[in-house]
């Protein structure tokens, strides 16, 4: 059983930046490909960013791009989310989820969250003045 605990999350005046950590246990995170997504108020849940499972292929949503890196450490089990540019509309809880790759260190990313099979508990992430 994977478990996920997501940290980093606080809140910046607009142009600030942050950097999300997702800490995996249970497992290697050499199956699984790691997503972000996000929720604000009053709204669904969106997919934010994506890496695969041996790292090479990431995905970014079009709000994002330019702004945000995904990133891995393997030493460290983790997968990171360093956010710049940070905006009033970025504002929400910040979830990570973790998609079971069949293949170790497969490429595929998946970008509905109904793939995921592991979530975070969630960090909140406020761009505020």
């Amino acid at each position: 059983q994977l478990q996920l605990v997501e940290s980093g999350g606080g809140l910046v005046q607009p142009g600030g930046s942050l950097r999300l950590s997702c800490a995996a246990s249970g497992n290697t995170l050499n199956y699984y490909a790691i997503g972000w997504f996000r929720q604000a108020p009053g709204k669904e849940r969106e997919g934010v960013s994506v890496i695969c499972a041996n790292g090479e292929n990431t995905h970014y949503a079009d709000s994002v791009k330019g702004r945000f890196t995904i990133s891995k450490n393997r030493a460290k089990n983790t997968v990171y989310l360093q956010m710049n540019g940070l905006k009033p509309e970025d504002t929400g809880v910040y979830y990570c989820g973790a998609h079971i790759d069949p293949r170790e260190e497969g490429d595929y990313v998946p970008l509905d969250e109904f793939e995921y099979d592991y979530w975070g508990q969630g960090t909140q992430v406020t761009a505020s003045s």
